[in-house]
Protein backbone atom coordinates (compact mmCIF):
# COMPACT_ATOMS: atom_id res chain seq x y z
CA UNK A 1 0.00 0.00 0.00
CA UNK A 2 1.44 3.34 -1.02
CA UNK A 3 1.79 6.25 1.35
CA UNK A 4 1.14 9.76 0.14
CA UNK A 5 0.90 13.27 1.43
CA UNK A 6 3.44 15.65 -0.12
CA UNK A 7 2.02 18.39 -2.37
CA UNK A 8 2.43 17.94 -6.10
CA UNK A 9 4.24 20.95 -7.61
CA UNK A 10 2.52 22.72 -10.45
CA UNK A 11 4.60 24.44 -13.09
CA UNK A 12 4.09 28.18 -13.22
CA UNK A 13 1.65 28.50 -10.32
CA UNK A 14 0.60 27.52 -6.81
CA UNK A 15 1.40 23.84 -6.20
CA UNK A 16 -1.55 21.47 -5.94
CA UNK A 17 -1.76 20.28 -2.34
CA UNK A 18 -3.20 16.78 -2.53
CA UNK A 19 -3.16 16.25 1.24
CA UNK A 20 -5.12 19.46 1.73
CA UNK A 21 -7.71 18.44 -0.88
CA UNK A 22 -8.27 14.96 0.49
CA UNK A 23 -8.22 16.36 4.04
CA UNK A 24 -11.05 18.73 3.13
CA UNK A 25 -13.02 15.80 1.75
CA UNK A 26 -12.64 13.94 5.07
CA UNK A 27 -13.50 17.06 7.11
CA UNK A 28 -16.74 17.44 5.15
CA UNK A 29 -17.57 13.74 5.71
CA UNK A 30 -17.37 13.23 1.96
CA UNK A 31 -17.27 9.83 0.34
CA UNK A 32 -15.23 10.63 -2.80
CA UNK A 33 -12.65 13.04 -4.18
CA UNK A 34 -12.54 13.49 -7.96
CA UNK A 35 -9.56 15.01 -9.75
CA UNK A 36 -9.40 15.87 -13.44
CA UNK A 37 -7.60 18.41 -15.59
CA UNK A 38 -9.29 21.78 -16.05
CA UNK A 39 -11.54 21.52 -12.98
CA UNK A 40 -11.04 22.23 -9.29
CA UNK A 41 -10.90 19.16 -7.03
CA UNK A 42 -14.47 17.96 -6.48
CA UNK A 43 -15.90 16.10 -3.48
CA UNK A 44 -19.06 14.05 -3.12
CA UNK A 45 -20.93 14.72 0.14
CA UNK A 46 -24.19 12.90 0.85
CA UNK A 47 -24.35 11.94 -2.81
CA UNK A 48 -23.97 15.53 -4.11
CA UNK A 49 -20.89 16.94 -5.91
CA UNK A 50 -19.25 20.18 -4.74
CA UNK A 51 -16.06 21.86 -6.01
CA UNK A 52 -13.39 22.76 -3.47
CA UNK A 53 -12.06 26.31 -3.32
CA UNK A 54 -8.83 25.41 -5.12
CA UNK A 55 -7.29 26.22 -8.49
CA UNK A 56 -8.31 24.12 -11.53
CA UNK A 57 -5.92 21.22 -11.98
CA UNK A 58 -3.21 21.17 -14.64
CA UNK A 59 -1.93 18.05 -16.46
CA UNK A 60 1.40 18.28 -14.63
CA UNK A 61 -0.40 18.34 -11.23
CA UNK A 62 -1.92 14.92 -11.80
CA UNK A 63 1.14 13.51 -13.53
CA UNK A 64 3.26 14.40 -10.49
CA UNK A 65 0.62 13.02 -8.11
CA UNK A 66 0.62 9.72 -10.00
CA UNK A 67 4.40 9.46 -9.69
CA UNK A 68 4.14 10.05 -5.93
CA UNK A 69 1.40 7.59 -4.97
CA UNK A 70 1.82 4.72 -7.45
CA UNK A 71 4.17 1.75 -7.16
CA UNK A 72 6.18 0.55 -10.19
CA UNK A 73 3.76 -2.37 -10.59
CA UNK A 74 0.78 0.01 -10.65
CA UNK A 75 2.53 2.27 -13.15
CA UNK A 76 3.13 -0.76 -15.40
CA UNK A 77 -0.51 -1.88 -15.08
CA UNK A 78 -1.75 1.61 -15.92
CA UNK A 79 0.53 1.84 -18.95
CA UNK A 80 -0.90 -1.44 -20.25
CA UNK A 81 -4.58 -1.01 -19.36
CA UNK A 82 -5.01 2.78 -19.17
CA UNK A 83 -6.62 2.39 -15.72
CA UNK A 84 -5.68 0.88 -12.36
CA UNK A 85 -7.22 0.22 -8.93
CA UNK A 86 -5.25 0.33 -5.68
CA UNK A 87 -5.43 1.60 -2.10
CA UNK A 88 -3.31 4.31 -0.49
CA UNK A 89 -2.75 5.64 3.00
CA UNK A 90 -2.38 9.38 3.63
CA UNK A 91 -0.61 9.93 6.99
CA UNK A 92 -2.83 11.73 9.46
CA UNK A 93 -5.82 11.66 7.11
CA UNK A 94 -6.96 8.11 6.27
CA UNK A 95 -7.07 5.26 3.76
CA UNK A 96 -8.52 5.56 0.29
CA UNK A 97 -9.53 3.25 -2.53
CA UNK A 98 -8.05 4.80 -5.66
CA UNK A 99 -8.80 4.55 -9.35
CA UNK A 100 -6.63 6.26 -11.98
CA UNK A 101 -7.84 6.51 -15.56
CA UNK A 102 -7.47 8.63 -18.67
CA UNK A 103 -9.95 11.10 -20.10
CA UNK A 104 -9.28 13.21 -23.20
CA UNK A 105 -5.69 12.06 -23.10
CA UNK A 106 -5.01 13.32 -19.56
CA UNK A 107 -4.96 11.65 -16.15
CA UNK A 108 -7.92 11.59 -13.79
CA UNK A 109 -8.38 10.16 -10.28
CA UNK A 110 -11.26 8.97 -8.12
CA UNK A 111 -10.56 8.48 -4.41
CA UNK A 112 -13.05 6.69 -2.12
CA UNK A 113 -12.68 7.16 1.65
CA UNK A 114 -12.23 3.94 3.65
CA UNK A 115 -12.82 4.25 7.41
CA UNK A 116 -10.06 2.77 9.58
CA UNK A 117 -12.64 1.35 11.96
CA UNK A 118 -15.07 -1.25 10.66
CA UNK A 119 -18.57 -0.37 11.89
CA UNK A 120 -21.06 -2.94 13.11
CA UNK A 121 -24.30 -3.88 11.38
CA UNK A 122 -26.28 -1.84 13.91
CA UNK A 123 -23.98 1.19 13.79
CA UNK A 124 -24.63 1.27 10.04
CA UNK A 125 -28.40 1.17 10.73
CA UNK A 126 -28.72 -2.04 8.73
CA UNK A 127 -31.48 -4.53 9.64
CA UNK A 128 -30.40 -6.79 12.54
CA UNK A 129 -31.40 -9.88 10.51
CA UNK A 130 -28.04 -9.39 8.72
CA UNK A 131 -26.33 -10.50 11.93
CA UNK A 132 -28.20 -13.81 11.70
CA UNK A 133 -27.29 -14.14 8.01
CA UNK A 134 -23.59 -13.58 8.82
CA UNK A 135 -23.61 -16.50 11.25
CA UNK A 136 -25.09 -19.02 8.80
CA UNK A 137 -22.76 -22.04 8.49
CA UNK A 138 -22.79 -22.22 4.68
CA UNK A 139 -24.28 -20.78 1.50
CA UNK A 140 -23.95 -17.77 -0.83
CA UNK A 141 -24.77 -14.26 0.38
CA UNK A 142 -24.90 -11.56 -2.30
CA UNK A 143 -24.78 -7.86 -1.39
CA UNK A 144 -25.94 -5.75 -4.31
CA UNK A 145 -26.54 -2.16 -5.38
CA UNK A 146 -25.24 0.53 -7.67
CA UNK A 147 -21.75 2.00 -7.26
CA UNK A 148 -21.55 3.94 -4.00
CA UNK A 149 -24.53 2.23 -2.35
CA UNK A 150 -22.49 0.85 0.55
CA UNK A 151 -21.85 -2.73 -0.57
CA UNK A 152 -18.23 -2.85 0.63
CA UNK A 153 -19.12 -1.24 3.95
CA UNK A 154 -21.94 -3.71 4.55
CA UNK A 155 -19.71 -6.67 3.66
CA UNK A 156 -17.04 -5.43 6.07
CA UNK A 157 -19.67 -5.26 8.82
CA UNK A 158 -20.72 -8.86 8.12
CA UNK A 159 -17.12 -10.11 8.26
CA UNK A 160 -16.61 -8.06 11.43
CA UNK A 161 -19.65 -9.76 13.01
CA UNK A 162 -18.25 -13.19 12.14
CA UNK A 163 -14.85 -12.14 13.53
CA UNK A 164 -16.44 -11.36 16.91
CA UNK A 165 -18.67 -14.43 17.14
CA UNK A 166 -17.11 -17.43 15.33
CA UNK A 167 -13.78 -19.26 15.42
CA UNK A 168 -13.39 -19.77 11.67
CA UNK A 169 -10.84 -19.29 8.90
CA UNK A 170 -11.78 -16.38 6.62
CA UNK A 171 -10.12 -15.83 3.24
CA UNK A 172 -10.85 -12.63 1.32
CA UNK A 173 -9.90 -11.90 -2.31
CA UNK A 174 -10.16 -8.18 -3.00
CA UNK A 175 -9.17 -5.68 -5.69
CA UNK A 176 -7.98 -3.67 -3.83
CA UNK A 177 -8.17 -4.43 -0.09
CA UNK A 178 -10.32 -1.73 1.46
CA UNK A 179 -11.19 -2.41 5.12
CA UNK A 180 -8.45 -3.92 7.29
CA UNK A 181 -9.61 -6.71 9.63
CA UNK A 182 -7.60 -7.73 12.70
CA UNK A 183 -8.06 -11.23 14.10
CA UNK A 184 -10.42 -11.38 17.08
CA UNK A 185 -12.02 -14.82 17.21
CA UNK A 186 -11.49 -15.64 13.53
CA UNK A 187 -8.33 -16.14 11.50
CA UNK A 188 -8.63 -13.63 8.63
CA UNK A 189 -6.32 -13.65 5.58
CA UNK A 190 -6.85 -10.77 3.15
CA UNK A 191 -5.43 -11.23 -0.35
CA UNK A 192 -5.12 -8.34 -2.82
CA UNK A 193 -5.15 -8.97 -6.55
CA UNK A 194 -1.82 -7.86 -8.01
CA UNK A 195 0.24 -7.89 -4.83
CA UNK A 196 -0.83 -11.12 -3.07
CA UNK A 197 -2.16 -13.05 -6.06
CA UNK A 198 -1.79 -12.60 -9.82
CA UNK A 199 -5.52 -12.45 -10.56
CA UNK A 200 -9.00 -13.27 -9.28
CA UNK A 201 -8.98 -16.42 -11.39
CA UNK A 202 -5.61 -17.56 -9.98
CA UNK A 203 -6.73 -16.97 -6.40
CA UNK A 204 -10.04 -18.73 -6.95
CA UNK A 205 -8.36 -21.82 -8.39
CA UNK A 206 -6.55 -22.34 -5.08
CA UNK A 207 -8.86 -20.83 -2.45
CA UNK A 208 -10.58 -24.10 -1.56
CA UNK A 209 -7.17 -25.62 -0.74
CA UNK A 210 -6.51 -22.91 1.87
CA UNK A 211 -8.95 -24.48 4.37
CA UNK A 212 -11.49 -21.63 4.37
CA UNK A 213 -14.75 -21.68 6.35
CA UNK A 214 -15.74 -18.26 5.01
CA UNK A 215 -14.77 -16.77 1.62
CA UNK A 216 -15.24 -13.16 0.56
CA UNK A 217 -14.93 -12.36 -3.16
CA UNK A 218 -14.74 -8.62 -3.75
CA UNK A 219 -16.97 -8.79 -6.82
CA UNK A 220 -18.44 -11.35 -9.18
CA UNK A 221 -17.24 -10.18 -12.58
CA UNK A 222 -17.50 -13.28 -14.77
CA UNK A 223 -18.86 -16.80 -15.01
CA UNK A 224 -15.66 -18.36 -13.64
CA UNK A 225 -15.89 -16.34 -10.42
CA UNK A 226 -19.60 -17.08 -10.08
CA UNK A 227 -19.06 -20.77 -10.75
CA UNK A 228 -16.45 -21.01 -8.00
CA UNK A 229 -18.66 -19.06 -5.57
CA UNK A 230 -21.68 -21.31 -6.19
CA UNK A 231 -19.69 -24.53 -5.91
CA UNK A 232 -17.93 -23.38 -2.74
CA UNK A 233 -21.28 -22.40 -1.20
CA UNK A 234 -22.78 -25.74 -2.22
CA UNK A 235 -19.93 -27.71 -0.65
CA UNK A 236 -20.24 -26.29 2.86
CA UNK A 237 -18.55 -22.88 2.77
CA UNK A 238 -20.09 -19.50 3.58
CA UNK A 239 -19.40 -17.21 0.60
CA UNK A 240 -19.94 -13.44 0.41
CA UNK A 241 -19.73 -11.35 -2.76
CA UNK A 242 -21.24 -8.37 -4.57
CA UNK A 243 -23.08 -7.69 -7.81
CA UNK A 244 -24.01 -4.39 -9.46
CA UNK A 245 -27.74 -5.15 -9.51
CA UNK A 246 -30.57 -3.04 -8.12
CA UNK A 247 -32.80 -5.57 -6.33
CA UNK A 248 -33.25 -9.25 -5.51
CA UNK A 249 -35.19 -10.12 -8.67
CA UNK A 250 -32.57 -8.56 -10.95
CA UNK A 251 -29.82 -10.27 -8.94
CA UNK A 252 -31.23 -13.76 -9.49
CA UNK A 253 -31.84 -13.04 -13.17
CA UNK A 254 -28.26 -11.73 -13.51
CA UNK A 255 -26.79 -14.87 -11.91
CA UNK A 256 -28.76 -17.09 -14.31
CA UNK A 257 -27.83 -14.91 -17.31
CA UNK A 258 -24.10 -15.51 -16.73
CA UNK A 259 -24.67 -19.00 -18.16
CA UNK A 260 -25.78 -20.13 -21.64
CA UNK A 261 -29.49 -21.08 -21.99
CA UNK A 262 -28.85 -24.83 -22.05
CA UNK A 263 -27.42 -24.59 -18.50
CA UNK A 264 -30.20 -22.50 -16.98
CA UNK A 265 -32.09 -25.45 -15.47
CA UNK A 266 -28.89 -26.75 -13.85
CA UNK A 267 -27.91 -23.33 -12.50
CA UNK A 268 -31.41 -22.66 -11.16
CA UNK A 269 -31.22 -25.94 -9.24
CA UNK A 270 -27.73 -25.13 -7.88
CA UNK A 271 -28.70 -21.56 -6.96
CA UNK A 272 -31.86 -22.75 -5.19
CA UNK A 273 -29.76 -24.84 -2.79
CA UNK A 274 -26.60 -22.68 -2.52
CA UNK A 275 -28.17 -19.23 -2.05
CA UNK A 276 -28.65 -18.01 1.52
CA UNK A 277 -29.68 -14.39 1.01
CA UNK A 278 -29.65 -11.35 -1.26
CA UNK A 279 -29.17 -7.95 0.40
CA UNK A 280 -29.74 -4.96 -1.90
CA UNK A 281 -28.90 -1.43 -0.76
CA UNK A 282 -29.82 2.15 -1.64
CA UNK A 283 -28.49 5.15 0.30
CA UNK A 284 -31.12 7.83 0.96
CA UNK A 285 -30.32 11.38 2.18
CA UNK A 286 -31.48 12.10 5.73
CA UNK A 287 -34.12 14.76 6.12
CA UNK A 288 -31.92 16.68 8.59
CA UNK A 289 -29.01 16.74 6.11
CA UNK A 290 -26.76 14.70 8.43
CA UNK A 291 -25.63 11.98 6.05
CA UNK A 292 -27.65 9.13 4.56
CA UNK A 293 -29.51 6.06 5.77
CA UNK A 294 -29.61 2.65 4.05
CA UNK A 295 -32.84 1.42 2.51
CA UNK A 296 -32.41 -2.34 2.31
CA UNK A 297 -34.23 -5.08 0.43
CA UNK A 298 -33.61 -8.48 2.00
CA UNK A 299 -34.45 -11.83 0.43
CA UNK A 300 -33.92 -14.99 2.50
CA UNK A 301 -33.83 -18.27 0.58
CA UNK A 302 -36.80 -20.05 2.18
CA UNK A 303 -38.37 -23.24 0.79
CA UNK A 304 -40.89 -21.14 -1.16
CA UNK A 305 -38.13 -18.94 -2.65
CA UNK A 306 -36.04 -22.01 -3.56
CA UNK A 307 -39.05 -23.58 -5.34
CA UNK A 308 -39.58 -20.36 -7.32
CA UNK A 309 -35.91 -20.17 -8.35
CA UNK A 310 -35.81 -23.86 -9.29
CA UNK A 311 -38.95 -23.96 -11.46
CA UNK A 312 -37.90 -22.81 -14.93
CA UNK A 313 -41.55 -22.83 -16.10
CA UNK A 314 -42.57 -20.12 -13.63
CA UNK A 315 -41.62 -16.45 -13.66
CA UNK A 316 -39.79 -15.15 -10.60
CA UNK A 317 -42.23 -13.82 -8.03
CA UNK A 318 -39.74 -12.39 -5.55
CA UNK A 319 -41.71 -9.28 -4.37
CA UNK A 320 -44.65 -11.39 -3.18
CA UNK A 321 -42.34 -13.92 -1.54
CA UNK A 322 -40.56 -11.11 0.33
CA UNK A 323 -43.94 -9.78 1.52
CA UNK A 324 -44.92 -13.25 2.75
CA UNK A 325 -41.63 -13.66 4.62
CA UNK A 326 -41.53 -10.30 6.39
CA UNK A 327 -42.85 -11.46 9.75
CA UNK A 328 -41.52 -15.03 9.83
CA UNK A 329 -38.07 -14.56 8.29
CA UNK A 330 -37.19 -10.86 8.58
CA UNK A 331 -37.40 -10.21 4.84
CA UNK A 332 -38.27 -6.74 3.60
CA UNK A 333 -38.71 -4.82 0.36
CA UNK A 334 -37.16 -1.46 -0.48
CA UNK A 335 -40.55 0.20 -0.16
CA UNK A 336 -41.15 -1.31 3.29
CA UNK A 337 -37.73 -0.08 4.39
CA UNK A 338 -38.36 3.38 2.97
CA UNK A 339 -41.81 3.57 4.57
CA UNK A 340 -40.28 2.83 7.97
CA UNK A 341 -37.59 5.48 7.53
CA UNK A 342 -40.29 7.95 6.42
CA UNK A 343 -42.58 7.15 9.37
CA UNK A 344 -39.66 7.58 11.77
CA UNK A 345 -38.91 11.00 10.29
CA UNK A 346 -35.44 10.05 9.06
CA UNK A 347 -36.15 10.76 5.37
CA UNK A 348 -38.52 13.13 3.62
CA UNK A 349 -41.58 12.01 1.68
CA UNK A 350 -39.96 13.29 -1.54
CA UNK A 351 -36.77 11.30 -0.99
CA UNK A 352 -38.67 8.14 -0.06
CA UNK A 353 -40.82 8.48 -3.17
CA UNK A 354 -37.77 9.08 -5.38
CA UNK A 355 -36.00 5.92 -4.18
CA UNK A 356 -39.11 3.71 -4.01
CA UNK A 357 -39.37 0.71 -6.35
CA UNK A 358 -43.07 1.40 -6.91
CA UNK A 359 -43.63 5.15 -6.33
CA UNK A 360 -47.37 5.11 -7.10
CA UNK A 361 -48.11 2.36 -4.56
CA UNK A 362 -45.82 4.04 -2.04
CA UNK A 363 -47.70 7.32 -2.45
CA UNK A 364 -51.05 5.60 -1.92
CA UNK A 365 -49.82 3.82 1.18
CA UNK A 366 -48.23 6.98 2.59
CA UNK A 367 -51.62 8.71 2.26
CA UNK A 368 -53.32 5.85 4.14
CA UNK A 369 -54.89 4.10 1.16
CA UNK A 370 -54.40 0.36 0.79
CA UNK A 371 -56.43 -2.64 -0.29
CA UNK A 372 -57.39 -5.51 2.01
CA UNK A 373 -55.14 -7.88 0.03
CA UNK A 374 -52.13 -5.56 0.05
CA UNK A 375 -49.22 -7.18 1.94
CA UNK A 376 -46.50 -5.08 0.36
CA UNK A 377 -46.15 -2.77 3.37
CA UNK A 378 -46.31 -5.21 6.26
CA UNK A 379 -44.81 -3.41 9.27
CA UNK A 380 -41.09 -4.04 9.78
CA UNK A 381 -40.69 -2.18 13.07
CA UNK A 382 -37.56 -3.45 14.78
CA UNK A 383 -35.92 -4.61 11.56
CA UNK A 384 -34.00 -1.41 11.04
CA UNK A 385 -32.59 1.16 13.42
CA UNK A 386 -34.26 4.47 12.58
CA UNK A 387 -33.66 7.59 14.57
CA UNK A 388 -30.03 7.01 15.50
CA UNK A 389 -27.47 9.64 14.62
CA UNK A 390 -24.74 7.57 12.99
CA UNK A 391 -24.21 8.09 9.27
CA UNK A 392 -23.85 5.23 6.82
CA UNK A 393 -20.53 5.41 4.98
CA UNK A 394 -20.65 4.16 1.41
Amino acid sequence: MAESGAPAPAAGGQPFNFKQAIGQMVQRSGSDLLLKVGRSPTVRVNGELAALDMQPLKPEDLKTLAEQIMTPRQVKEFAEKKEADFAIGVPGVGRFRTNIYQQRGTLAFAFRAIPYEVKTVRELLLPPVLEEIALRPRGLVLVTGITGSGKSTALAALINHINHHRRVNVITIEDPIEFLHRDVMSNISQREVGSDTLSFAAALRHVLRQDPDVILLGEIRDMETLDTALKAADTGHLVFSTLHTTDATQTINRVISFYPPHQHQEIRALLSTALQAVVSLRLVPRQDGRGRVPAAEILINTAAVADNIRDIEKALNIPDLIAEGTVSYGMQSFDQSLMQWYKDGAVSYESALFYASNPSEFALRASGINSASDRTFTEITGNQGAGRSQDFTA
